[in-house]
């Protein structure tokens, strides 16, 4: 039995079903004529509306963002490159863990027998005892919350060299280390030498000894502050008797690019915190410049002041 096109329609729609829209010559041809430069859609309702048109895409990437898609790939996003890790090299040996020891030799001027103390107030030394000490600090204010993170020390090697050792400490644990390292550099017949030491770098460092419940290792020794002598000598001539004013004035020593001592506690803090050593570095440099120049200017004082049968000797 044969059922018309017509029918089969009607029994979909009565079923709830979209009819199958008979194909109809020429169907899709605009029934109104279009703007030029226009693209069209149909409208269900058979009414054509236009759609303005775009820029054409080319059909090299229409083909590829095509394939991206049914291949769903995703591009690459945009890499910024790293920054360079920041050098953490420090100069000298660990002797110990957390514990560097930076060790240098340097000529000097041949040494007299003996050094006129009259610049402060003594009697004549052998320049060969004297150890040259200056401390690096996590601050001015003292007490016990401040601690030494470096210490140098410098001695006279026989008539012709300055011997430089310097202490640091990269890590809080190796304080008692370095406190116990400097120690044993000390003999009965030592007598320090220091600028301003008497009344902060070796109380610091005797507060230290206290708490790691070592001895203290300055107890007994001679100590020399060239700080006092500096002032007598020097007071109302130069600025202020700060060490690098002497330095500059009195010896001719003129440092570059020196890290100002107020920047070493940061430094040291910014490199156990993983920054760089750059400024550590500098602040080893500093503090080596530090008892080098101690060592020339006890041996200027003691020329200075000495008789002048002396002078030509030291």
């Amino acid at each position: 039995m044969s059922m018309t096109l017509e029918r089969l329609q009607a029994l979909k729609r009565q079923a709830g079903g979209r009819a199958t829209r008979r194909p109809v010559a020429n169907e899709f041809a605009p029934t109104t004529p279009l703007p030029a430069g226009a693209n069209s859609v149909r409208d269900p309702q058979a009414a054509w509306v236009p759609v303005p048109s775009g820029p054409a895409v080319p059909p090299a990437i229409a083909a590829i963002d095509a394939l991206r898609s049914s291949l769903r790939v995703r591009r690459s996003p945009v890499r910024t490159p790293l920054a360079e890790a920041p050098s953490r090299a420090l100069p000298g040996e660990e002797i110990a863990p957390g514990l560097r020891l930076l060790h240098s030799r340097q000529p000097v001027d041949a040494l007299p027998a003996l050094l006129d103390g009259s610049f402060d107030r003594r009697k004549s030394f052998d320049p060969r005892r004297l150890l040259f000490f200056d401390t690096e600090t996590t601050g001015l204010a003292g007490g016990t919350g401040t601690r030494a993170f470096m210490i140098g020390a410098a001695r006279f090697d026989g008539d012709d060299h300055l011997d430089v050792r310097q202490l640091l400490i990269t890590t809080l644990a190796a304080e008692p280390a370095m406190l116990a390292e400097f120690a044993s550099w000390l003999s009965p017949d030592t007598m320090l030498a220091s600028y301003n030491g008497k009344c902060y770098d070796a109380p610091l460092l005797r507060t230290r000894w206290r708490l790691h419940r070592q001895p203290d290792a300055t107890a007994g020794l001679g100590h020399i502050d060239l700080l006092y002598p500096s002032r007598r000598r020097w007071r109302g001539v130069f600025e202020n008797c700060r060490l690098a004013t002497v330095e500059r004035r009195a010896l001719g020593i003129v440092r570059e690019d020196d890290l100002p001592g107020s920047e070493a506690p940061a430094a040291w803090l910014g490199y156990l915190r993983g920054g760089c050593a750059r400024n550590l570095r500098r602040v080893a440099e500093h503090n080596h410049q530090d008892v080098v120049t101690l060592a020339r200017l006890v041996l200027h004082l003691a020329a200075f002041d000495a008789p002048a049968e002396q002078s030509v000797l030291c």
